[in-house]
C-alpha cells in the first residue's frame, strides 16, 4: 500500500471566492493548497468587463496572505450584451483567461446570464479566433425539464449545435455530473474538456435525500444517481487528458443553506485533496492523481505545470477537518463526505 505521494502542486480550474468579507474568509484556504485558480465571475453585480475583472483580481490579491503564492486567473461573465472588443482587449492584456457562460437562471447569481446562444455568437466567434476558452454551466433552465435531466438536454440542444457551428471554440463543460457528459467529452475533439468536483465523486443523490434532506449536499448541477457518480469516478481516475479538477467550491452562510429555500453550493476546499486521494485509492488509480489535479488542466489551458510540489500522506487514523469556518456574517459549513478520510496534504 502506498503511504506517501508527491505530485506537482495542484490547480483549481473552477472556484468561487465571492467578495468582501466572504472573500477574505475563504481565499486562503485555496491559496494555501493550490497554485492557480480559475475564478468564477458571478458576483453581485457580476464581473462583466475587463475593468471589472482587473479590479476583482486586485481585491483577491490583497486578501491573500503573503506566505502563499497563488495566481488568480480571471474570467468574464457572459451576458447578452457583452462587448466582443472588450473581451478581446481583456484577453490581449492578460487580464482574463476564459469567459463563463451561465444560462440565465441556472444557478447562484445567474440572473444576468445568456438567454440564447444566438445572442452571443459574435463574442464566441472572437473567442474562437483568439483561442480564449468558454467555461460552460451546462444545464437548460426550462421549467418543463426535470432537474436531473438538464445537463443531458443541454448537451443535445445547446452545446452540440454550438460546437458544430463553431468547432474551433475551446469549451470546458464545468462540473460535469452525468455519464452523458463524460461520454460527450471523451468522444469529442481536443477542443472539449470537463472539470469534475470532489463532491460529485464522493456523493450521489441518495446521500442527499435518503433518511432526510441534507442541504449542504445541494449544489447545481445537482448530484445524480450512483451510475452517473461511477462514470465520473471512472473519468477522473482514467488519466484522460481532458478531465481535470475544478472544485466548484462555493461558500454560502450556513443559515442560507439551512432554510426553506436553501442556496445551491458546496464548500469543499479544506478537504478536497483528501477526498480525491481517497477516491483515487479506492479506484486503484493513485498513479493518475497528479494528472487530474496538476497536469491536465494546465496543458489544456496552455500553461506550464506548477514548479512546487505537494506531498500527501496516508495516516493510520482519520484526518480531521473543521466542521465550519467563521466569517463576520456567520459560519460556512465545510463539506462532510460522510466517510472517514485518511489522506492529508502536507
Amino acid at each position: 500500500m502506498v503511504d506517501t505521494l508527491t505530485i506537482r502542486q495542484p490547480d483549481d480550474w473552477h472556484i468561487h471566492f465571492r467578495d468582501g468579507e466572504m472573500l477574505k474568509a475563504v481565499v486562503n484556504d485555496t491559496a494555501s493548497q493550490f497554485g492557480r485558480g480559475i475564478i468564477m465571475p458571478n458576483l453581485v453585480p457580476p464581473v462583466v468587463t475587463g475593468a471589472d475583472a482587473a479590479a476583482y483580481r486586485e481585491r483577491i490579491t490583497a486578501a491573500i496572505q503573503p506566505e502563499h503564492q497563488f495566481t488568480p486567473l480571471m474570467t468574464l461573465y457572459l451576458t447578452d450584451n457583452t462587448d466582443p472588443a472588450d473581451v478581446k482587449d481583456a484577453a490581449d492584456q492578460g487580464i482574463i483567461h476564459a469567459v463563463k457562460l451561465y444560462p440565465a437562471g441556472a444557478t447562484t447569481n445567474s440572473q444576468s446570464g445568456v438567454t440564447s446562444i444566438n445572442n452571443v455568437m459574435s463574442v464566441l466567434e472572437v473567442m474562437a479566433d483568439i483561442n480564449l476558452p468558454l467555461c460552460v454551466h451546462g444545464e437548460v433552465t426550462s421549467p418543463d425539464i426535470d432537474i436531473f435531466d438538464r445537463e443531458a438536454v443541454f448537451l443535445e440542444t445547446q452545446l452540440q449545435p454550438l460546437q458544430q457551428a463553431l468547432p474551433e471554440l475551446k469549451v470546458i463543460l464545468e462540473h460535469v455530473t452525468t455519464a452523458d457528459g463524460v461520454n460527450y467529452v471523451r468522444d469529442g475533439s481536443y477542443n472539449t474538456a470537463a472539470t469534475i468536483t470532489p463532491h460529485h465523486l464522493m456523493i450521489n443523490r441518495n446521500h442527499m435525500l435518503v433518511g432526510g434532506i441534507r442541504p449542504h449536499y445541494y449544489c447545481l448541477p445537482i448530484v445524480k444517481r450512483a451510475t452517473h457518480q461511477q462514470a465520473l469516478r471512472d473519468a477522473a481516475t482514467s488519466g484522460h487528458e481532458r478531465f481535470f479538477l475544478g472544485t466548484d467550491s462555493a461558500p454560502h452562510l450556513t443559515h442560507t443553506k439551512e432554510t426553506s429555500c436553501g442556496c445551491a453550493g458546496v464548500y469543499n476546499t479544506p478537504n478536497t485533496l483528501s477526498c480525491l486521494a481517497q477516491v483515487f485509492e479506492e479506484e486503484n488509480a493513485l498513479e493518475h492523481l497528479e494528472a487530474f489535479c496538476s497536469l491536465n488542466g494546465p496543458t489544456w489551458y496552455g500553461l506550464p505545470p506548477n514548479e512546487n510540489t505537494t506531498t500527501l500522506t496516508r495516516r493510520s487514523t482519520p484526518t480531521e477537518y473543521p466542521a465550519s469556518i467563521t466569517t463576520p456574517d456567520g459560519t460556512v459549513t465545510v463539506f462532510d463526505p460522510g466517510v472517514d478520510l485518511y489522506w492529508a496534504a502536507v
